[in-house]
């Protein structure tokens, strides 16, 4: 029997987790193998947000860093290549739960129901072995671990499967994600 096509936005792979986990070493990866890659909205944002010393920043305005996010995320998704695997360092999702946990707002059902993205969803653990924090990333571990514990019961309210990825090297990361998703039955 032959499987039946993944539809388009299945294409639309989300990396997503614990702040630190190694979602951006496992997205670069994934690049140097020639996939495409969408670097994380919240980063992007933070060294705009930096250097025109805008108030959004995720430490001084939750609220409106996540609302920025938000419309990074769905740019990023009207945007992406027209084919093959699109991986996403964090998704509009992310930004959802985010903002929900600002505001109260119910983002995550809001947001999440009408731009889907692969029905597998991979989430690296918290990992304080390999978390560090730098300029764009000040949150603490203790916050990182609250924010992932948000993530899987927003993704699960969605109906994503959570696939987490084991504590092992980065090419042993990409290489369970690429067998996953050519189990799905079609290879990009």
């Amino acid at each position: 029997m032959t499987p039946k096509p993944l539809p388009d936005t299945d294409r639309f792979v989300v990396i997503s987790g614990c702040s630190g986990g190694g979602k951006s070493t496992l997205l670069a990866e994934l690049a140097r193998r020639g996939h495409s890659v969408v670097e994380e909205p919240g980063r992007r944002i933070v060294r705009q947000a930096s250097e025109d010393n805008d108030p959004s920043l995720p430490w001084r305005d939750l609220a409106a860093f996540a609302r920025r996010a938000a419309d990074m995320a769905s740019a990023d998704r009207e945007t992406a290549p027209a084919a093959g695997w699109v991986f996403f360092d964090r998704s509009l999702v992310d930004a959802a739960a985010a903002l929900q946990h600002a505001t109260g707002e119910a983002a995550v059902e809001r947001l999440g129901r009408d731009h889907r993205y692969n029905p597998e969803v991979f989430l690296t653990p918290p990992w304080p072995e390999i978390r560090v924090t730098d300029a764009e990333r000040r949150q603490g571990f203790d916050e990182a671990v609250r924010e992932y514990d948000r993530l899987i019961e927003a993704y699960k309210s969605l109906g994503y499967q959570i696939v987490d990825l084991p504590k092992v090297s980065v090419t042993e990361r990409a290489d369970l994600i690429l067998r996953s998703l050519n189990a799905q039955g079609k290879n990009r």
